[in-house]
């Protein structure tokens, strides 16, 4: 029989591969796109996704915190586990054709992310796990990405912090920056082992992170906020003022280098 755990896992696979699939239908549609307070664009398929996901994942007594749901904080400050997801994380790219956005479901308990997915279904990558079963990429183990320097290594980065030029502090650096839209996205190719960082030093919604960091975790990775404390979900203001992530690999190379990070 299946443990409590990997019925957890089973059912994000399943929420990511079924919203996956309508949010490929309808990228392949050009869709009429709305702007939510602060210009943030909203479209049919972002309410699609989420309709799926809390359709699927929530069991009676478990909280929930959507980007696409009006949150409730008294319904789930209170819950030992809750679903925090962005039915469509990387809105912006999604809209303008660009194939980097992602689904993200992550599973907190106690305020720790314990579980969780993202799925690309454009770049086709599904990456599923938990602390205690380990992560999967697309239904096969994750191998580690080796990371012997900073030089040769790769840090993914916010596509909209590199435009305003909140990276150039960078430049100079021996790891290759990559720019790309989704943060959620960027956490699970940490996690899936197809790069070795990715960090923001500036505030993000939990929705954002709760799935990538429970995959980088759940890969042996580290994922901290910017002031070296672990982070933590399910705040009665659910927003991190930043994180640094890392695989296994990379941890041991940047730690000397980027502490302390936030005052570079």
């Amino acid at each position: 029989m299946p443990s409590p755990r990997e019925r957890d896992v089973a059912r994000i696979t399943e929420a990511l591969e079924r919203a996956g699939a309508e949010l490929k239908r309808l990228w392949e549609h050009k869709l009429e796109v709305e702007y939510k307070e602060g210009d943030d664009p909203v479209t049919e398929a972002d309410r699609a996704a989420d309709r799926l996901l809390r359709e699927i994942l929530p069991q009676p007594g478990d909280g929930w915190l959507s980007e696409e749901t009006r949150d409730d904080p008294s319904a789930r400050l209170g819950r030992r586990r809750v679903w925090i997801v962005d039915p469509l994380d990387g809105t912006r790219e999604f809209v303008t054709d660009i194939p980097e956005w992602c689904v993200s479901i992550g599973l907190i308990e106690d305020g720790k992310p314990v579980a969780g997915g993202i799925h690309n279904p454009v770049e086709e990558h599904l990456v599923v796990g938990s602390i205690e079963t380990g992560v999967l990429l697309n239904g096969a183990p994750v191998r580690e990405r080796p990371c012997p320097s900073l030089a040769g290594a790769t840090v993914h980065a916010s596509n909209s912090e590199v435009k305003r030029g909140e990276w150039e502090r960078f430049a100079n650096e021996p790891f290759e920056v990559i720019p790309c839209g989704s943060v959620a996205y960027k956490l699970g190719l940490v996690a899936a082992g197809l790069t070795d960082a990715t960090w923001t030093l500036v505030p993000k919604h939990e929705w954002d992170v709760a799935g990538g960091a429970a995959l980088v975790l759940a890969a042996g990775g580290m994922v901290y906020e910017l002031d070296g404390s672990p982070v933590t979900f399910n705040r009665e203001s659910p927003k991190l003022p930043g994180f640094v992530a890392f695989s296994r690999a990379a941890w041991p190379v940047f730690e000397p280098w980027f502490e302390p990070l936030w005052r570079r």
